[in-house]
């Protein structure tokens, strides 16, 4: 069945030669984009709906989040909100609570959660392990991911488990534990941070991955410099997520690689850390990303829109730069090239706002503009009245 989404007042594209689209509309046959182009010029479909001026774009590409977890951490927030600084200790808390769940409770925070990101526009969402820290809750946690998500990425190196051995520990995550997550997933990542893994215990994560077809990420530079950014971008990873603190030759490694520098606001302002600078990355020339690294600890929300709206506000980004990360830029971080993009042959995802411009997201912070979300051509979201 083909669907004609028409009369958009403006589309965002992401297409070089498509651009934005005033008085647009799109053809969705099946789960592909069929046709790009004018309202004017729109050929038939099976079914039309009338967008009544309304912007158009691709749907969020969320390439960060951490969603099979059980427990709560309302404490902890309520502390650093009174000034306790964050560490990456409290990851511990979080799994001891997702051990302890049945595969029911996960799978049941990994559909409201994957539903809420969807309903506000999220089309393609990645999402990692890492709160189970066995070979047995490692495996169970990859397992239930791709049961929900678009992209599924080992993260045992999150932590090393209180009590246990740290080199043991790296042995087994690039062992045992590493080779019986790897039929479930496609990227892996580790934890690049004091506190939680150093540069030889990283790397050691990192080659035995790559040694497996895997592809790379990297969580680096968040609580201070480091070699997050570095190791990432000699290691060829798809990523390097946070980037919160870079030097200028972090800065000049990722603008001369394929790496993407993925950004997570709404982490740095739960953690009360300085917010990434995201116009020196650009005009750098790197590849940025935006992302919700949606988790209970330190980041607990699904609102792409939220990421944007303080990109723009906070982070010195123009409107079309923050939502080409938050989609294209997503999708590079991913190594996809079918979704983050509206033309022939991506995959129909597409988002609806109720506002005649993209603009709304930052000149309207905080107001739910979501009108209709298709995802690979399904209406997730149908058109409100």
């Amino acid at each position: 069945m083909s669907v004609l989404v028409t009369n958009l007042g403006e589309l965002t594209t992401n297409d070089p030669e498509l651009g934005t689209v005033r008085g647009a509309a799109v053809v969705l046959d099946g789960d592909r984009v069929g046709w790009v182009g004018s309202a004017k010029r729109a050929p038939q479909a099976d079914s039309r709906v009338d967008a009544q001026g309304r912007a158009g774009l691709p749907g969020w590409v969320d390439s960060h989040t951490h969603l099979v977890f059980a427990g709560d951490r309302t404490a902890e927030f309520g502390a650093r909100m009174a000034g306790e600084a964050y560490t990456a200790g409290g990851i511990a808390v979080t799994v001891e609570a997702t051990r302890a769940a049945d595969d029911e409770q996960l799978r049941a925070g990994l559909r409201k959660h994957v539903a809420e990101a969807v309903a506000q526009g999220t089309t393609c969402i990645e999402t990692k392990t890492g709160y189970g820290l066995t070979v047995v809750d490692e495996v169970r946690s990859a397992r239930l991911a791709a049961e929900f998500a678009d992209e599924v990425t080992y993260l045992g190196a999150h932590l090393v488990p209180p009590g246990t051995d740290p080199d043991a520990y790296v042995d087994l995550a690039a062992g045992e534990m590493l080779d019986r997550v790897a039929p479930y997933v496609q990227w892996a990542d580790v934890f690049c941070e004091t506190g939680a893994f150093d540069e030889a215990q990283s790397r050691q994560v990192l080659k035995a991955a790559a040694a497996r077809g895997l592809g790379l990420r990297v969580h680096g530079n968040q609580l201070g410099p480091g070699p997050g950014v570095r190791l990432a971008v000699e290691l060829g990873a798809a990523s390097v997520d946070h980037c919160t603190h870079l030097t200028q030759s972090d800065v000049d490694a990722l603008a001369g690689s394929d790496t993407v520098a993925t950004l997570l606001p709404a982490c740095d302002l739960s953690t009360r850390q300085p917010l990434p600078e995201a116009r020196r990355l650009l005009d750098a020339g790197a590849t940025i990303a935006l992302a919700t690294n949606c988790n209970p600890g330190s980041s607990y929300t699904s609102s792409m829109a939220y990421c944007i709206a303080t990109a723009v506000l906070q982070m010195r980004l123009s409107v079309p730069e923050a939502i080409r990360a938050a989609t294209l830029g997503g999708a590079q971080a991913l190594r996809r090239t079918d979704v983050g993009v509206l033309r022939p042959g991506a995959r129909a995802d597409l988002h609806l706002l109720d506002a005649p411009s993209a603009t709304h997201l930052a000149y309207r912070p905080g107001v739910p503009l979501t009108w209709a979300v298709w995802r690979s051509g399904s209406p997730a979201r149908p058109p409100r009245g």
